[in-house]
């Protein structure tokens, strides 16, 4: 590995790249109580200041929504985007929450042309100007837009329509998903064009995402990926790439069978690579798909994290340092860190990684 220390933006990109680093790369992400008792332990006091005690590498950046104002409701659900409604849902005996669909405005929909005249989200509801001003305040980091809700096209409609309808949706190539699905991938697209122009090429990494696995296997076929969803997402990678960034997909679950499709369509890193599902074992990831495809998480928040040991903990983190020794993985959780992980087991994680940049307050 190399000697010197280099940035976050330096070793994320030379991690990408195969050339080594000072040291792996890491991205943190956690459930709001986890971050919460994570900032009490070590004593800073914002989200920013987390990371940076953290040692996270990745930065995101946000165009600033100057859209309709969202509605709040008197259960105390809040409107969204497509205008579903989201309400705080209370799980693990009271002591986390998850905001949940509680409002399905596309659940009775039967034909498109119920659908006229929709107030649909619009790109023109955000501002770009500051898109700039973000890259050269956080320029040290490796710049990130997007998120695992960008495009996913299944959680996303699933959330308006509900789970079993998308999935049956999906089987029957339903034209009302069809339409749902055009109008999500139209949004999102001249969305992330409009930030990669402003950014003027200072973004690293686009983040979008399709949940495409099961505990156990893919959730749909391949046959109804390849005709409901492939032209949108290679269209979009193929945007991406047009701007000089790379494309980072989240996928939870057994996800295997799709890799070698993603990677033909241009995919750059695989996140969050679900290590306890079916077919998704480490080594044989890298083994057969990491000469063209990187990897962001690995560490399981299903078993490891939460139910492992300290010494668990360290010795999957030496391992990934070892295999991945020239660079192909950004070190971090399979999923947001849940309610219930030891912050020892945490900490563990990011010290082996050496990224850890403040020890607790208190032992």
């Amino acid at each position: 590995m190399q000697k010197v220390t280099m940035t976050s933006r330096q070793r994320v990109k030379s991690a990408l790249e195969r050339r080594g680093f000072d040291r792996i790369p890491v991205h943190h992400i956690a459930t709001p109580e986890v971050n919460a008792s994570l900032k009490e332990y070590l004593g800073v006091s914002s989200d920013q200041a987390l990371l940076e005690a953290l040692g996270e590498d990745l930065r995101y950046v946000h165009p600033r929504y100057v859209g309709p104002e969202r509605k709040r409701f008197p259960d105390g659900s809040v409107e969204g985007l497509w205008g579903e409604r989201y309400a705080n849902i209370v799980y693990g005996d009271g002591i986390g929450t998850y905001p949940e669909a509680v409002y399905l405005p596309f659940a009775g929909i039967r034909a498109p042309e119920e659908l006229k005249g929709y107030p649909f989200p619009s790109a023109d509801w955000y501002e770009y100007d500051s898109i700039a001003e973000q890259c050269a305040k956080l320029g040290d980091y490796a710049l990130v837009y997007g998120g695992a809700g960008h495009l996913d096209f299944i959680n996303g409609i699933a959330r308006c329509r509900g789970v079993e309808q998308v999935l049956y949706d999906i089987g029957t190539e339903d034209p009302v998903f069809k339409f749902l699905v055009e109008k999500r991938f139209l949004f999102f697209y001249e969305l992330t064009e409009r930030v990669l122009q402003a950014a003027h090429g200072q973004i690293d990494i686009v983040h979008c995402g399709e949940d495409l696995g099961t505990q156990r296997g893919p959730i749909i076929s391949l046959n109804s990926f390849e005709r409901l969803f492939a032209p949108y997402y290679r269209a979009f990678f193929e945007l991406v790439h047009r701007y000089g960034a790379r494309v980072m997909m989240h996928s939870c679950g057994s996800v295997r069978a799709f890799i070698p499709r993603l990677i033909d369509m241009g995919l750059d890193i695989l996140e969050v690579v679900q290590v306890a599902a079916e077919g998704m074992a480490l080594d044989g990831l890298k083994r057969d798909f990491g000469r063209d495809l990187a990897f962001c998480g690995t560490m399981c928040v299903q078993t490891l994290l939460p139910f492992g040991s300290v010494e668990d903990v360290v010795r999957e983190t030496r391992w990934r340092l070892e295999l991945f020794a020239e660079g192909g993985l950004i070190l971090g959780p399979t999923h947001a860190i849940q309610v219930f992980t030891p912050l020892e087991n945490i900490l563990a994680m990011y010290r082996t990684a050496r990224s850890l940049r403040r020890e607790p307050l208190k032992s």
